[in-house]
């Protein structure tokens, strides 16, 4: 292996660009878990989706007990039909990637549960592509994308973190 003084510029970029993005796992409501939400709070799942930014790879866990999570079509989230899920689990602790973008319908399996307000719907948003010609360094003028700070980092996190220290024990003996 090369040593890091002997590393060009254009190979450091890149090492850059090959940073795999981070993705993040989602806990569904929070401390509420997956329950039917009280009487007046018929909303609570899809007011917790939409204060998060979801994309493609992040994971969302589905915490409950003597219930069900299903996605279904966009038809049967509206009708409360659990007949012919997309995806169906009981396993009390449910992990579902979301693996492409657009809308992804949950409902409880439960009679009653998803009438009661026990559904969600999530948009997951594509990663963006830089466009063409843009500066792909790091320096984007690209606003920053909302809050995921009720995320918990994914481990991908820690090999990034290792090739940030890498790139930068690189970047440092180039100006030695």
């Amino acid at each position: 292996m090369a040593s890091p003084s002997t590393i060009s510029p254009p190979l450091m970029i890149l090492l850059l660009l090959l940073i795999p993005s981070v993705a993040f796992e989602f806990d569904v409501g929070d401390e509420t878990g997956w329950v039917v939400p009280p009487e007046k709070k018929a909303q609570l799942y899809n007011q917790w989706a939409s204060r998060n930014r979801f994309q493609v790879g992040d994971t969302i866990r589905f915490e409950y007990k003597k219930d069900s999570v299903m996605v279904v079509s966009d038809e049967d989230y509206e009708s409360c039909r659990s007949s012919h899920p997309i995806f169906f689990s009981n396993s009390g602790e449910t992990e579902y990637k979301l693996n492409h973008p657009g809308l992804f319908y949950f409902i409880s399996g439960v009679s009653g549960h998803c009438e009661r307000g026990q559904k969600m719907i999530i948009k997951v948003m594509s990663h963006p592509e830089p466009p063409p010609g843009s500066n792909q360094t790091g320096d984007s003028t690209s606003p920053a994308s909302p809050d995921r700070s009720t995320a918990a980092a994914a481990p991908a996190a820690a090999s990034l973190v290792g090739v940030a220290a890498l790139v930068l024990m690189m970047m440092s003996s180039l100006f030695e």
